[in-house]
């Protein structure tokens, strides 16, 4: 995180604390998505410790603020016997004029920045408590893209920026407004490190012209981090997707480090920020869940030829490593890492 070449390539992994079956297997521990939260946390944790992850990815601000007025889309099984599959649907937006009137001070009230700074102190103790061993942090997950689709869901997002896409632009704009004093609290609370999270693009890249992106999102973005790094705060930007096209932008806002998916062009963050900034990524997820062992050596060799060399890289899979992944595979990931980790 400070740009020192540690003598080991450092590591995180996400969704890797709730396979259950693996965990098992590396630290003994029979949890399982029906056990007691204090059991899958000693469990997840004693993962954590064995394979000596070095980065804990965290936000804390995420839909608390929306209360009931937000859309609902639903969500997809993923974890362990589906018990995160939800079918409910349900979109308080009829129309697109209603999107583009949207008032969220209205709305939603304005923040009370002595109350958020203390819930950012409290989480941030907390983690540290619980995983002294890694980097921790806090942060904000719904940056400006993603909180206005955890508002407006993507069909009425998408609708409302394709009717009027200046308009909707303005709606960017009334958002960052309002949710600058949670970044001003953020900016108060004593934490070093903060996660910026913000989905921005799909797997294709942007889904709206990048001129307007230029106009509505960046320079919103700069002003929302200038309280963050004025307070000294290192700031990690995440998107899923690919925002290749953005990295360079993203640079120009102040971001001290990148986490991305495989489809995100590491090798250009590595050539072109790999002496200034921490990035994080981006090993395949596709590649052990179906690939051969071979396969999968290969994926890890090609992340660490690209980040191996500078001081600021993690090694990761990139897009999660989900409950469904066998267990064996993740096994073999994890070798195949410690065998090249060492620099």
């Amino acid at each position: 995180m400070n740009l020192d070449m540690p003598g080991r390539v450092p590591h995180t992994e996400y969704s890797l604390e709730k396979h259950w079956e693996l965990i098992k297997i590396v630290t003994g521990i029979d949890a399982g998505p029906h056990s007691p939260a204090d059991l899958q946390d000693k469990a997840s944790f004693a993962l954590m410790k064995a394979w000596n992850f070095d980065f804990r990815w965290c936000t804390l601000l995420n839909n608390q603020p929306f209360g009931d007025l937000r859309t609902d889309m639903g969500h997809a099984e993923y974890e362990a016997e589906g018990v995160d599959r939800r079918d409910t649907i349900y979109c308080p937006f009829k129309t697109p004029a209603e999107v583009l009137a949207f008032d969220f001070y209205k709305a939603y009230g304005s923040a009370n920045k002595a109350e958020w700074k203390s819930r950012f102190d409290a989480d941030y103790r907390l983690r540290c408590q619980e995983t002294p061993d890694q980097v921790n942090m806090t942060g904000i997950y719904t940056t400006l893209i993603s909180g206005l689709i955890e508002v407006f869901g993507w069909d009425m997002l998408l609708l409302a920026a394709g009717t009027d896409q200046t308009s909707f632009g303005e709606v960017a704009n009334r958002y960052a407004d309002w949710i600058l004093p949670f970044f001003e609290a953020l900016a108060e609370a004593d934490i070093p490190v903060v996660m910026i999270h913000d989905d921005i693009v799909w797997s294709a890249g942007p889904f709206i012209s990048p001129k307007w992106y230029r106009k509505y999102i960046f320079p919103n973005y700069k002003k929302l981090f200038v309280p963050l790094l004025e307070a000294g705060k290192k700031l990690i930007y995440t998107s899923d997707g690919n925002y290749s096209e953005f990295i360079d932008d993203l640079a120009a806002c102040g971001v001290n480090g990148f986490v991305m998916e495989p489809t995100t062009d590491m090798a250009y963050i590595a050539e072109k920020y790999g002496q200034t900034h921490v990035f994080i990524g981006n090993a395949d997820t596709r590649i052990l869940l179906t690939g051969t062992k071979d396969e999968i050596r290969a994926e890890v060799e090609r992340c660490m030829a690209i980040g191996k060399p500078y001081p600021g890289f993690f090694m990761a899979v990139g897009n999660h490593i989900p409950a469904n992944t066998p267990a064996e595979n993740v096994l073999y990931y994890e070798q195949v890492y410690e065998e090249l980790s060492k620099r």
